[in-house]
């Protein structure tokens, strides 16, 4: 089985859509995921992320005469919790405003809590503090994972302490060629594959991008020597290849400089 977890097209967030670049680049998707094989879609109930799933499923319908299920699942909508950051205390400019996304904290302040590389990052201080939902949002983000991997034959595994594994348990009746489609976000992307690689959920939110229309690959790997017992491996971060491809540049929408 394989899953594709695609970022949404470059945003217009005051409408909740996108650009006309955004609609040139979900064209362009539309192009490559027509040959992915796709066997089943699903997708955030947010407006951008379901205008870009909108090209590959008209020209779905356009070949096979149907038009494709989708089915949208709330927790694949962009990540929602914040953080309070106070920025001045790391040496920004006073009248600056508090951090609030949590996958835009500086490296000021992220590199220097060893937590953050560690299993322990949920007992940061900034997670701990009343009303912050960055730990229980990130437990239903995996929880709605798992339970739909399971809906499709590929149970997780839990470790010895109880704990969501990395090895999954492959039912007898599993189709190994089905693959499937989720049309999401940037720091939700980066929280699903931080669920399934172990790495720390801000280490992955502050080390990978996901740009605007990127394919990201999860293949369930078999190993033949424990059948029926897949790992999910990442085989494409981040692919932009269908942009490169119809001279699209790539957009730089979620990071704080360009792209050059």
């Amino acid at each position: 089985m394989k899953i594709l977890i695609i970022r949404h097209g470059d945003p217009d967030y005051s409408i909740d859509s996108l650009t006309e670049k955004g609609w040139r680049e979900a064209e362009l998707l539309s192009k490559r995921l027509c040959d992915e094989n796709i066997t089943s879609f699903y997708c955030s109930p947010l407006g951008r992320a379901k205008d870009t799933a909108k090209p590959t499923l008209d020209k779905l319908e356009a070949i096979t005469g149907t038009r494709p299920k989708v089915e949208i699942l709330d927790w694949l909508r962009e990540f929602p919790a914040s953080i309070d950051l106070d920025q001045v205390k790391l040496g920004a400019p006073v009248g600056t405003p508090n951090m609030r996304c949590p996958w835009n904290m500086p490296p000021q302040y992220w590199s220097t809590r060893p937590e953050f590389f560690t299993p322990d990052w949920r007992e940061n201080e900034l997670y701990q503090a009343d009303g912050c939902k960055v730990v229980e949002t990130y437990e239903r983000v995996v929880a709605g994972y798992d339970e739909l991997c399971a809906r499709h034959g590929y149970r997780r595994l839990k470790n010895p302490d109880g704990k969501p594994g990395y090895i999954y348990e492959k039912s007898p009746d599993a189709e190994t060629a089905q693959t499937l489609a989720l049309f999401c976000h940037l720091g939700l992307g980066n929280a699903l594959l931080s669920a399934v690689t172990g790495i720390p959920l801000p280490l992955f939110w502050k080390s990978f991008f996901l740009p605007t229309t990127s394919v990201t690959t999860l293949l369930m790997e078999e190993n033949p020597l424990y059948p029926n017992r897949p790992q999910a491996r990442v085989i494409g971060l981040g692919d932009v290849s269908h942009l490169y491809a119809g001279g699209e540049p790539t957009s730089s929408s979620g990071l704080f400089c360009e792209i050059v």
